[in-house]
């Protein structure tokens, strides 16, 4: 793939400012050197068949394009691509007519292109009963010791990655004053690719955010001018590690051997949340603002979830 050139001038352009687009939305270095490269390929391909205008792409010719990638031999391994090779060039694609669309160059429609299944990449999620005995295994536990702080800050723990459906990172750079209880909405301001998004909480998600911010945190609190939200044990600004540590002590609490076999994690309660989103009929526009999803494709695998479990 790396050897492939292109001959049209256009291509050649738009496969660079591609990539610049890429790097200025904060994308991962990893994903600003891949994407590129498979929509090289679908620019040679192109090219292949006459088409050497970005005027040219429409939505017919990137689905014979793709539908041309699904019967083509692993070069490497022998055989098909893999359902996670396909998958990796199927959101190059997306994110290329996403590129385009947001430049100006060209309105492609919705490409509709079904994510492949892929085993190596499954997504855990938790059921409605499994979070909220999550939630009742942080009562009642060492209520009368010095760790009654961590219990409240657990359950504020579950509501902002639950709830609120916040990323890992998100949680961490979370601040104090981010949270505002009198709109009941939570400002995310360090999101994926630099994106900035508000989240709105319920009446029971702000009396567990007020209890942990009112009667736990100053406990921990050993610096006044702190700002963090999560404070560890040492009075600064908690890691992800120590947060999904947590987590894990929370689960190992509970008698469910269904509960206790699950990989619990950060990003599963972030699952979870947008499972049940859509099992509640919510739209899936709405869960990918909600999110904070930089478009809807990220957000229909959680259709997927819900088709292999009915």
């Amino acid at each position: 793939m790396k050897q492939l050139s292109l001959k049209s001038e256009h291509y050649q352009y738009v496969e660079k400012a591609f990539k610049d687009w890429l790097d200025i939305l904060g994308y991962a270095p990893s994903t600003r050197y891949s994407l590129p490269l498979h929509i090289r390929e679908f620019l040679h391909w192109m090219e292949s068949q006459g088409n050497t205008q970005v005027g040219q792409i429409d939505v017919p010719l990137i689905k014979s394009y793709y539908e041309q990638l699904k019967q083509r031999a692993n070069q490497r391994r022998g055989g098909a691509l893999s359902n996670g090779a396909l998958n990796k060039h199927i959101q190059a694609l997306y994110k290329f007519a996403e590129y385009l669309r947001q430049s100006n160059r060209l309105v492609i429609p919705y490409l509709g292109i079904e994510w492949e299944h892929d085993d190596t990449k499954i997504i855990d999620w938790l059921t409605t009963s499994e979070i909220k005995e999550l939630y009742k295994l942080t009562y009642g536990y060492n209520e009368t010791s010095h760790l009654e702080p961590m219990n409240k800050r657990d359950r504020a723990m579950l509501t902002i990655f639950y709830s609120c459906g916040l990323r890992r990172n998100e949680g961490y750079h979370l601040d104090l004053s981010d949270i505002n209880f009198d709109r009941r909405i939570l400002h995310v301001r360090m999101g994926k690719a630099y994106k900035e998004r508000f989240v709105p909480f319920n009446k029971t998600n702000a009396n567990y955010l007020e209890e942990y911010i009112y009667d736990a945190r100053p406990q921990l609190l050993k610096d006044s001018h702190q700002n963090a939200f999560f404070i560890s044990q040492r009075g600064v600004r908690m890691h992800t590690q120590s947060m999904a540590l947590r987590l894990k002590l929370i689960q190992q609490r509970s008698d469910n051997s269904s509960l206790k076999e699950k990989g619990v994690r950060l990003h599963v309660l972030r699952h979870s949340i947008a499972t049940h989103l859509l099992q509640n009929g919510m739209s899936l526009e709405n869960i990918s603002r909600f999110l904070g999803h930089s478009s809807l494709e990220s957000t229909q695998v959680y259709t997927h979830l819900i088709e292999e479990n009915q």
